[in-house]
């Protein structure tokens, strides 16, 4: 790269500090729409904040490539293998690292899959969810909703999409519970992750039914049992804590917002209005890597040499004030912020995630109708890194919860991959081949861990483009 050292912007440590807002403001300010940064000291990178700019990134496969290999840094050895950037660029067999005919033969496996699970009846897994976790904890008059709620649904409801039994189920929601962070014990974890999906590919290869890793090892395309692996990873890491971090800050809006909470009660906004204003202002994915230059090329202003990588700088993209009103503020209803990409690695998932955000919203919203937040606003702590900022608690309080009267008492909750789960021994509740709530185009993607690797920590990107 021909930019300064001095120059570049830190895009970790104590540089994220303060409103990530700000920080983008003064990125576009002093560098125009593509920005040098660096990603961990003498580790450098393009961000790309620009809405244009971003949307020719996301669009243009000849000149930017997502293949980690091509990184000058790491054919250059500079990036240690225990490197915490290496779940994110280390190459593995998954659609968030292939281009062309390879992408668009694991996408089609994962979009097709996902495009079998019955809408109707993944809203009655969530809503299930959700009230048995309320119920956990509403004697209590008082809960944390990022741990005992925002966490918790999402690796529930995956487990059940897997076709797990009930006792792996279980296991595999420990296991994940455990992968926080880049330590040893998140290792071993993800060793487990690892062995227990192996072992469900097995028995559906023997067994199959009507269930996401099914579908996948049924497809036409002939995805081998490691491909399968990985993109099962991708669905639960990555599914997972986009889910959480849009779930938490769409109810943060709702218990610190007065007027748009009122809106909502008088049915002038609705919940997807809360979720689309997160989605503009906060994005379950700030910041998401990669894609690596195929060429040298002039672009935003910066040159960009071959093998240099650029970051989607979704959030940042979404500020752009060639997009937003005079005001800065995005309108009710539009819907062209980029928290999913675009192009032809854009998310097509966003309806489902969707819908499973929504339903775990409003079912809270109803069973605790008088909760409120429990400490002052500015006091809400963060987990901030260069890839996203989600809440790490929601202290909130209540004295009337709204039970379902078919809710489960605490303690008594069923394990998230239940007998009744679909594609489980005992049967399945949702038919294989009916057709989705929000049509056959479903598909999330992220990266793939290798099952003895570190897997992402809390603010690791999330289910972005793929």
């Amino acid at each position: 790269m021909t930019t300064r050292a001095a120059s570049r912007v830190s895009l970790y440590g104590t540089a994220l500090d303060g409103p990530l807002t700000e920080l983008y403001e003064r990125m576009r300010r002093d560098h125009g729409p593509v920005v040098p940064v660096e990603i961990a000291p003498r580790v450098e990178a393009w961000l790309v904040i620009g809405h244009r700019e971003l949307l020719h990134l996301t669009r243009d496969e000849q000149y930017f490539s997502h293949d980690p290999r091509r990184w000058t840094p790491l054919r250059e050895g500079r990036v240690a293998a225990d490197s915490p950037l290496m779940p994110l660029v280390g190459w593995r067999p998954a659609l968030l690292f292939a281009d062309g005919a390879a992408h668009r033969r694991m996408r089609s496996a994962v979009a097709d899959a996902l495009g079998r699970v019955n809408g109707h009846e993944l809203i009655r897994m969530v809503r299930a969810t959700a009230e048995r976790l309320v119920a956990g904890f509403a004697d209590q008059h008082a809960a944390d909703l990022v741990e005992s709620y925002a966490r918790l649904l999402p690796l529930q409801v995956v487990t059940e999409l897997l076709g797990l039994d009930e006792e792996n189920g279980a296991r595999l929601v420990e296991t994940l519970t455990t992968i926080v962070a880049p330590t040893v014990a998140a290792t071993g974890a993800n060793k487990r992750m690892g062995q227990i999906l192996l072992q469900l590919i097995a028995g559906k290869k023997r067994r199959p039914g009507a269930d996401l890793t099914s579908w996948l090892l049924e497809h036409p395309v002939g995805l081998s049992d490691e491909e399968v692996l990985h993109n099962l990873v991708v669905i639960i890491v990555a599914g997972n804590n986009t889910t959480v971090n849009w779930i938490a800050s769409t109810l943060q809006i709702l218990l610190t917002d007065p007027a748009f909470r009122s809106s909502l009660t008088r049915g002038h906004l609705t919940v997807d209005d809360a979720l689309d204003l997160v989605l503009w202002r906060q994005p379950p994915t700030q910041n998401f890597p990669g894609r690596y230059a195929t060429r040298d090329l002039r672009f935003g202003g910066q040159d960009i040499r071959a093998g240099d990588m650029l970051i989607l700088g979704l959030a940042g993209a979404n500020a752009d004030p060639e997009v937003l009103p005079e005001d800065g503020r995005p309108v009710v209803g539009n819907r062209s912020y980029l928290a999913f990409g675009a192009g032809p690695h854009g998310c097509p998932a966003r309806d489902p995630a969707r819908l499973i955000t929504r339903t775990a919203v409003d079912t809270l919203r109803h069973r605790l109708p008088d909760m409120e937040i429990a400490v002052p606003e500015e006091h809400l702590p963060w987990i901030t890194s260069p890839w996203s900022k989600g809440l790490a608690k929601l202290p909130v309080r209540f004295s009337a919860p709204q039970l379902a009267a078919d809710a489960p008492a605490s303690g008594s909750a069923s394990a998230p991959g239940s007998a009744s789960a679909p594609g489980s021994a005992s049967g399945s509740s949702s038919a294989s081949g009916s057709s989705s709530a929000w049509g056959s185009s479903s598909a999330w993607a992220w990266g793939s861990v290798a099952p003895g690797s570190a897997a992402p920590a809390p603010g690791s990107p999330a289910t972005p483009p793929d």
